[in-house]
């Protein structure tokens, strides 16, 4: 067992000297917020209540865009800085964002001319860090392409670009970066309330979930960056105040390669309704989807509904051919989007991406709304603000150019990629060569260093976020999740009971993600 680098981030937090500025949440805009302060020299704490990237940041569509349809619903300034951030996300994390191809394919003799338009657009909006140039491609490129596209009918279609990332390992990625510059991180923090003086929020009060004791922090700005669930924060600063979002849920399912086994993914502009699918090649998988359906309230573990997961597969196989069916499916995973409230009898698809600042009057700021591709522009905005509110020293945002945490341009082999330049180190702790499963590709050293760098403490933890194979194979993961239990009782000293409920809590879990 190794010295448990947890307890001195403890020790760190609960400093009696107060923080420059304190985010609550370790999602993408948390994160992100806090990554910009510490490296403006801001003393910065964040709290995270669960795992980072728990909710929604662990649960998106894999890519790093524009937002095609936010184009088609005119709104070019939030199209014109997602594609200016999708490109510094390329440059400062090139070992998570790669360049990846996405066929709209033509089955109307108008539908190339038509979509190619809008995509010259999009490509000019991108200016310099445009990706790859969008063009027409005939039946047969398009084929040589995508395969398993249906054929009859088809005539051709458009190719454009855009990014492919790995989201939760993002966040790892910035939760290290913010260690990098200082910053200090907790998981399993939940903040429990705010302490306040003379009607200004000056602190939290925090619970350690491994050992239920509460500590209190101070900070001179307080970041509320908890996505979808900001408004229970805010509610602990005023019980009546009225809720900022509209949560709705977005469904992905991910199938075997073989459904998709060219270079290229799918993209389909426009569903019976009205959204884009996506079919994307990760991981050696295929990610299909999403929906937009309104939740009436946020959980921590969203399910699908039948008629979602039916949408998503009928939609599919009018385009693919072998298409998945349900006994295809190897995982269903669900994220929350936290849409900011419109106007009465507005439905969830047309409401805006773009991220919202509001500072009560008390002087809590919450952050809200946005996507994992605006995260940087989120955290300099909100750090804008704090800096603002708090009086701390004006200072310049270094993150546009900041290299992240394990950069590298160094062409590493299949998913030992996201360590970056850590994978050496990885690769050397025992069990390197040991899978911790057949049907997934990872490895025994990868969970001992899951716990040793990068602040695993559970089997979930581990197998949904440090490594995908939640959302790659659920089954296959609740398979694996004995030996990793093991490894990591061994890594963090516990016991035989602790290791017993950890593959409970976990298979609880897991089973929402197999489709029955």
């Amino acid at each position: 067992m190794t010295t448990d680098p947890r307890q001195a981030a403890l020790t760190a937090a609960t400093t009696p000297e107060p923080w420059d500025v304190l985010v609550i949440g370790g999602g993408a805009s948390g994160l992100g917020t806090a990554l910009e302060a510490a490296t403006r020299g801001y003393r910065t704490l964040l709290l995270e209540a669960h795992d980072y990237a728990k909710g929604t940041s662990s649960r998106s569509t894999k890519l790093v865009h524009g937002g095609v349809r936010y184009l088609a619903q005119g709104n070019v300034s939030l199209v014109r800085e997602a594609l200016h951030e999708r490109g510094l996300m390329k440059q400062n994390a090139p070992h998570l964002v790669r360049d990846l191809g996405f066929l709209i394919a033509a089955y109307k003799w108008w539908a190339a001319p038509f979509y190619g338009i809008g995509l010259k657009m999009y490509d000019l909006l991108a200016g310099k860090l445009n990706l790859q140039a969008s063009r027409y491609v005939n039946r047969a490129q398009a084929l040589a392409r995508t395969p398993t596209l249906k054929q009859a009918g088809l005539k051709g279609g458009i190719l454009y670009f855009d990014g492919q990332f790995d989201d939760a390992r993002l966040a790892i990625t910035l939760m290290r970066s913010l260690e990098d510059h200082g910053g200090v991180t907790l998981n399993h923090a939940p903040v429990v309330g705010l302490i306040r003086e003379g009607g200004r929020v000056v602190g939290a009060r925090f619970r350690d979930d491994e050992t239920g004791q509460e500590h209190e922090v101070r900070a001179k700005a307080v970041v509320n960056a908890t996505g979808v669930f900001v408004d229970d924060i805010r509610r602990m600063e005023r019980s009546d105040v009225k809720p900022m979002l509209s949560p709705s849920q977005g469904v992905h399912v991910v199938v075997d390669r073989r459904f998709l086994p060219g270079d290229s993914a799918i993209m389909v502009p426009r569903t019976d309704d009205g959204r884009v699918l996506f079919a994307v090649p990760w991981h050696d998988h295929v990610v299909i989807g999403t929906t937009d359906t309104p939740v009436p309230e946020t959980s921590l573990e969203p399910r699908a509904l039948p008629e979602e997961i039916d949408f998503i597969l009928s939609t599919a196989a009018q385009y693919m051919d072998p298409a998945p069916t349900r006994a295809d499916v190897r995982s269903v995973y669900v994220g929350l989007r936290p849409l900011v409230k419109a106007a009465e009898g507005t439905d969830t698809k047309s409401l805006s991406r773009d991220h919202v600042i509001r500072i009560s009057d008390g002087g809590l700021i919450t952050l809200t709304g946005g996507k994992w591709t605006t995260y940087r522009r989120m955290g300099e905005d909100t750090v804008n603000r704090a800096a603002a509110q708090a009086g701390l020293p004006e200072r310049l945002s270094l993150t546009a150019g900041l290299k992240l945490h394990g950069a590298t341009t160094e062409d590493l082999p299949d998913h030992w990629k996201v360590y970056g330049t850590d994978a050496e180190w990885v690769q050397s702790l025992p069990g390197a060569n040991q899978k911790i499963h057949q049907a997934l590709p990872y490895t025994e050293a990868e969970v001992r260093w899951a716990a040793r760098a990068e602040q695993a403490r559970t089997v979930e933890d581990v197998l949904s976020r440090r490594l995908r194979a939640l959302l790659l194979n659920a089954q296959a993961s609740i398979e694996a999740a004995p030996r990793v239990a093991a490894i990591l009782a061994e890594e963090l000293g516990r016991d035989q009971a602790w290791q017993a409920g950890q593959v409970r809590a976990y298979t609880d879990v897991a089973q929402g993600y197999v489709l029955r």
